[in-house]
């Protein structure tokens, strides 16, 4: 309880302090619109004449983007605007007061900021999702296992970010390297099927970005047997993050001494 009051606290005071520039949430709004209109417009040039990449429906193909949409919104709501700070507090040895605080750290640093700028990629991926569902006649059980395993999703992109931004104790510029996980992450637009045997095995067992968007897919369609391996890999790289951070502690000295 004690740390949803201050999960609380973290939300009020960021919405506080951004809604002094409300204009941004309609540009972000704007942007998003437009990014999704961008992949769309893809999409349906990948599918023209009758082609399935991976044997993959229109309709199905947007539950995925969806998801990827759904996934950029907690980037850039959430993960964004804290985990890309982690390399600041290392450079300025604001990481000090961080680790002085009485609440763990890993915490503090993960939620202690929110941008609402990053909500039209929820709103814009929910429509979609309702959208594609209604046409493939999605029931309850289908949205459900959808939502669950878009959850699982989340908590493995956090995890991978996470390990990342860690790594700045060691290798303080590492500005790029996240920048070019979400390039990586691109690649989540579209069903995993659709990409040569080579690229399928990067996207699913070196950087894992078919468990993000693909499987929710799937789960909801009923298909695959990647749902259960989703549910260990998340646990697993949670597991990983949180180990790894601890060890990097260890070889924190402050950037003043």
């Amino acid at each position: 309880m004690r740390y949803l009051r201050v999960l609380r606290l973290f939300l009020l005071t960021s919405l506080a302090a951004e809604m002094e520039y409300r204009a941004n949430f309609y540009l972000g709004l704007l942007s998003s619109f437009l990014t999704l209109l961008g992949a769309l417009f893809g999409l349906l040039l990948l599918y023209q004449g009758g082609y399935r990449p991976g044997g993959w429906r229109l309709e199905e193909a947007l539950l995925v983007l969806s998801a990827f949409t759904l996934l950029q919104g907690l980037a850039s709501t959430l993960l964004a605007p804290n985990l890309n700070k982690i390399v600041e507090h290392v450079q300025q040895g604001t990481l000090d007061f961080v680790l002085l605080k009485p609440i763990d750290p890993q915490f503090w640093l993960s939620f202690r900021a929110f941008s609402p700028w990053g909500l039209g990629d929820f709103l814009l991926g929910m429509g979609l999702l309702l959208y594609a569902g209604e046409r493939l006649g999605l029931g309850l059980g289908g949205y459900l296992f959808f939502l669950f395993y878009l959850a699982l999703g989340s908590v493995m992109l956090y995890s991978l970010w996470f390990l990342l931004a860690t790594t700045s104790i060691w290798f303080v510029k590492i500005y790029n390297v996240t920048e070019v996980l979400r390039g990586l992450l691109e690649a989540g637009r579209f069903p995993v099927g659709s990409y040569p045997a080579l690229y399928r095995v990067f996207f699913t067992f070196v950087v894992p970005v078919a468990f993000l968007t693909t499987v929710p897919a799937e789960a909801a369609l009923g298909r695959g047997e990647a749902p259960f391996a989703a549910f260990l890999l998340a646990l697993s790289l949670l597991a990983l993050a949180r180990g790894f951070f601890r060890l990097a502690l260890r070889s924190y000295t402050s950037a003043s001494s």
